[in-house]
């Protein structure tokens, strides 16, 4: 596995079948278009496939906050670190930043918190029928 923090080499056709679950899940190329207009982006590339099997992203001001929005890892390759390995080098970009936050279902709160993460209260507002994306 080779973790990179930059996409500049990595197309839409190495996005393969991410957001599971969704309803509305984005294509490849709005995908891509996340992936580029992240602050910070961490991925998990397989050689073998010429395919990201994993990603991170965060959306910060460079100075205070940083939010992190999608950490998604493909279901074959789940439960083998590559989770972890992502949130690691993510908060190891991040490690300057006074706040990093979080939104995630309460059966993720474990994985987060053994990161010295904090359960809080927020808010959220969806629209689905822009799910896919732009």
């Amino acid at each position: 596995m080779i973790y990179k923090n930059c996409i500049d080499d990595i197309t839409s056709d190495m996005l393969n079948v991410f957001f599971v679950g969704w309803l509305n899940p984005p294509n490849q190329q709005t995908h891509l278009k996340l992936l580029k207009n992240s602050s910070k982006v961490v991925i998990a590339f397989e050689e073998k496939t010429n395919q990201v099997v994993g990603f991170i992203t965060a959306i910060s001001d460079g100075v205070l906050s940083a939010y992190i929005p999608f950490l998604e890892v493909l279901p074959q390759y789940q439960n083998k670190g590559v989770g972890k390995e992502l949130v690691n080098r993510m908060l190891k970009q991040l490690e300057g930043i006074y706040m990093i936050d979080i939104c995630c279902d309460d059966n993720l709160v474990p994985f987060y918190e053994k990161y010295g993460m904090l359960k809080s209260n927020g808010m959220l507002k969806r629209n689905y029928k822009m799910q896919s994306g732009i």
